[in-house]
């Protein structure tokens, strides 16, 4: 049996299978040097350089990547925002871009600040209202549609087969930010999308300890070598050591993500009764609006994210927060512990997050454990 007939859970526990030729290692070794050697008579035969423009601890990494995402070729970045604002920079000035109404606020902050100034042609647009964004659409002039599915922090699902469809009939390619389905839920190419991106310091990673992003894209096209430009001459990299330990985190990255989704949807479930939860926001609850459209693009699971909306408003929220203790009140997600935070706090002014609203990102902590804390902390804060 052959690497090619493994299922994507064994290329990913193996790290595609690859044995360091020279010692026999099952871990990659760390490449740490920042230049390579030039051959007598002038070549670089190795095919490395110079660690900016290329650098061998990123070559397994990206490679397992592609292999899980079912792509062509994959870049890995210093940060999730490294590799979104390449591909938004990979456009030129008067270019007109679609992005989701409900996307990573640094992106829109991002967008509003730089990108528009800079020159690019921005509007936001429900991505679940196949009409709006047909309308949206300027012939000739809109290149892009950048989306996010299931969306942070409220979860709404985009239809990524119908997106894609819209805008290769236009001419335009479709991007979106996986990062919440990971590869492990979701393969957005095989639906007709054009590049994945991943904040790998999230899920892909797991384990809270780099800063990381990733693009993956459908095919090795004229965008795709911008984008490789964009990340050497700006130098957006990663480390080795860097890169090194995102390999390590997704070797490990299907049980990790299917665990913490099966806690996510039980803890979804039990908290739709509490009597201080509003509302649940999760695409694996069956009235959850566009369940049934992630039920049909994401297969094993809805993810490990879900929010809730406190009643008592954002006071409520905020008090309830204060006294969890198995939970941990701090930014980011995706890792082996689990996460609570106000996410309107966060974002500033200039949030549409609602204030009631409390972002859950579910670790590897027993499921009851972690209902028993979140129930204690919300009845402790409405009852203070």
């Amino acid at each position: 049996m052959t690497t090619a007939n493994w299922r994507p859970e064994s290329l990913a526990a193996q790290a595609l299978g690859w044995i360091d030729a020279k010692t026999g290692a099952v871990s990659p070794p760390i490449h740490m040097s920042s230049t390579f050697l030039r051959d007598p008579d002038n070549q670089y035969r190795t095919g490395h350089i110079y660690i900016r423009d290329d650098n061998p601890a990123f070559e397994q990494v990206e490679a397992l990547l592609t292999k899980l995402e079912g792509g062509a070729s994959a870049l890995v970045f210093a940060s999730g925002m490294a590799a979104v604002t390449s591909v938004f920079l990979a456009h030129k000035p008067g270019d007109h871009v679609l992005v989701a109404e409900h996307v990573y606020y640094g992106v829109r902050k991002w967008l509003n600040g730089f990108a528009k100034p800079w020159g690019l042609a921005v509007d936001y647009v429900d991505m679940s209202n196949l009409d709006a964004v047909k309308r949206a659409f300027r012939p000739g002039q809109t290149k892009l549609i950048w989306t996010e599915t299931p969306a942070n922090p409220v979860w709404t699902i985009t239809d990524l087969a119908a997106i894609a469809s819209i805008a290769h009939a236009s001419g335009a390619k479709v991007a979106v930010d996986s990062t919440v389905a990971t590869p492990v839920f979701c393969k957005p190419i095989a639906l007709g999308v054009d590049i994945v991106m991943h904040s790998a310091t999230k899920f892909l990673n797991g384990h809270s300890d780099i800063c990381a992003g990733a693009l993956i894209t459908r095919q090795e096209d004229e965008m795709w070598e911008r984008l490789w430009t964009i990340r050497t001459q700006l130098g957006s990299i990663i480390g080795s050591m860097e890169a090194w330990l995102l390999l390590r985190g997704m070797r490990s990255l299907f049980p990790r993500v299917q665990w913490a989704a099966r806690s996510a949807q039980q803890l979804a479930e039990k908290l739709q009764a509490h009597p201080f939860v509003a509302s649940v926001l999760y695409p694996g609850l069956a009235d959850f609006p566009g369940h049934a459209i992630a039920a049909r693009q994401m297969t094993g699971g809805f993810g490990a994210m879900l929010s809730i909306r406190v009643k008592g408003g954002e006071t409520g929220a905020i008090r309830s927060a204060a006294h969890v203790n198995l939970w941990k009140r701090a930014t980011s997600l995706g890792g082996t512990e689990s996460l609570i935070e106000h996410r309107a706090s966060i974002e500033g002014d200039a949030s549409t997050t609602p204030k009631d609203l409390l972002r859950l990102s579910v670790g590897l902590e027993d499921a009851a454990d972690l209902y028993d804390d979140l129930a204690a902390a919300l009845d402790t804060g409405h009852r203070n």
